[in-house]
């Protein structure tokens, strides 16, 4: 569920923006041919190895775009952006994956068999390989720090007044645990047990809060909602109507906008809004949100000391349907807390294969709203690089992530079916057992109906990267106009 081009467009806003998004466009581009790369280098060095022939050695699948020989072996890129694989007519050939017909020259030639131990080595090295990466990849988190964004702490902030929650679930509550099991702080837990991915992961009809409640711990038992998506989107995940407790403060503020005329100031931190006290920035947006045209009392804090303001909330002039705003952006409410560490290359094998193991149960389970449709293809993959090496200290969350895709890539490829290398390493014990390969013919059937199951999966699963990337980005920048007569 990797796990989303949101920013996208707003890197394009210069010459030197443009070159630095082409540059991160690139090294995406790169890492995604390096991981390719060495998990196909672990199937011809070990072909080699036991002395299969081979025939080609391609980046990307169908027919290629570019391509060289060199000592026998040709070596190329293909048309389609997934994956790559390594031709070795004497294992079991994907015709259709690999861009080529039975008629062209070498597959012809009559070949001696492969002994099926030969055959399990091949297809397992792809998979070591794409591991072997990981450590090395965690090897170098473990000397330059792994950045991790989280909200440690569980005090609910607040509760949306049409939530799931509201009514039962109360601001000030200390979230203990969800539906019997610990939580490890509100949101980014590396193995998703916060209460965020918690609510988003959870099974059944009902979630079971234990909380804290003044002096006493109490049970709260809550439905959730699905928010509504658009076809072309994925399906929405689990929520409950709440967020943790923060301070609400000020980013940015929209020149000529409600906010900007009233004398707010990036920096200010809003305490209470006509006499209620603030414990979340999302009850200061619900608050503007029924207010409009209606004067708000603000008490804010500046420079350690406290102001009075009144604003009076709008809704933009440029935007059909837009919500009432103040035409502010929201700073650091204290909320997040950001660390690096060190942590050990097991440590972080360790919590990838735990997130891959969530993953999969939740899908395969009939009382989880999880499904295929929340996994990410390429362009998703490719999406989340290119965010983080635009965020502060990018390149060291690139870096981790490099562990956990890698991890994932292995641990997928071991799934037994066909066409991946888990099918490869069941059909070559199965041969082992019987003592006699599988017809050629039955073997090339499945083979083509496996490819394009997965290939339409990928489509899928593309379909739904893209719709999240590129959502529709509204009418351009806010705007407001005022009468002239308005002060």
């Amino acid at each position: 569920m990797l796990p989303c081009l949101h920013g996208f467009w707003r890197y394009l806003a210069g010459p030197d923006s443009l070159m630095i998004t082409l540059l991160n466009i690139l090294i995406v581009v790169a890492l995604f041919n390096v991981i390719i790369f060495v998990h196909e280098l672990g199937h011809f060095l070990a072909a080699r190895w036991r002395g299969l022939r081979v025939d080609r050695f391609q980046i990307w699948f169908g027919k290629p775009i570019w391509k060289k020989e060199v000592n026998g072996v040709q070596y190329g890129l293909g048309w389609l952006p997934a994956g790559g694989f390594v031709a070795l007519p004497q294992m079991a050939p994907m015709e259709v994956a690999e861009g080529r017909n039975r008629e062209s020259g070498k597959e012809e030639e009559e070949l001696p068999p492969v002994k099926p131990l030969d055959k399990i080595i091949v297809a397992f090295a792809g998979p070591l390989f794409s591991f072997l990466l990981a450590i090395v990849s965690a090897l170098v988190v473990m000397g330059v720090g792994k950045p991790e964004v989280r909200v440690e702490s569980t005090v609910i902030g607040y509760v949306a007044k049409d939530g799931a929650a509201h009514g039962k679930l109360q601001v000030g509550d200390q979230i203990l645990a969800i539906n019997g099991a610990r939580v490890n702080g509100f949101l980014g837990s590396p193995s998703f047990d916060s209460v965020r991915e918690s609510i988003m992961l959870s099974e059944g009809e009902k979630l079971d809060f234990l909380v804290r409640r003044g002096e006493q711990e109490l049970t709260v038992t809550t439905e959730f909602q699905i928010p509504e998506t658009r076809w072309w989107e994925r399906r929405g995940m689990r929520k409950v109507g709440i967020w943790v407790e923060g301070r609400t403060v000020i980013g940015s503020v929209l020149e000529g906008g409600p906010a900007d005329r009233a004398g707010l100031k990036a920096g200010d931190e809003i305490i209470s809004v006509s006499g209620e006290p603030l414990r979340s920035w999302q009850r200061f947006q619900e608050i503007v949100n029924e207010a409009e045209n209606r004067e708000l009392q603000l008490a804010i804090l500046r420079d350690g000391e406290e102001q009075m303001l009144g604003v009076t909330p709008r809704k933009p002039t440029n935007i059909e349907d837009a919500k009432v705003m103040i035409g502010v952006g929201f700073g650091d409410g204290g909320e997040f807390t950001k660390t690096i560490h060190n942590p050990g290359p097991l440590q972080q094998v360790g919590d990838s294969v735990r997130m891959m193991w969530v993953t999969l149960t939740k899908i395969v389970s009939p009382t989880s709203d999880v499904g295929i449709q929340h996994l990410s293809g390429p362009v998703g993959i490719g999406g989340v690089m290119f965010d983080m090496l635009g965020s502060p200290d990018g390149w060291r969350q690139l870096l981790w992530f490099m562990v956990l895709f890698n991890v994932n890539l292995a641990i997928l490829n071991m799934l037994p079916l066909p066409i991946l290398d888990g099918g490869h390493i069941v059909l070559a014990t199965g041969e082992a057992l019987v003592k006699r390969p599988i017809k050629a013919r039955l073997l090339e059937v499945v083979q083509l109906a496996f490819f394009f199951l997965l290939l339409s999966l990928f489509l899928f699963i593309t379909t739904k990267d893209i719709g999240d990337r590129f959502r529709g980005g509204g009418s351009g920048p806010v705007k407001y106009e005022w009468p002239e007569a308005s002060p």
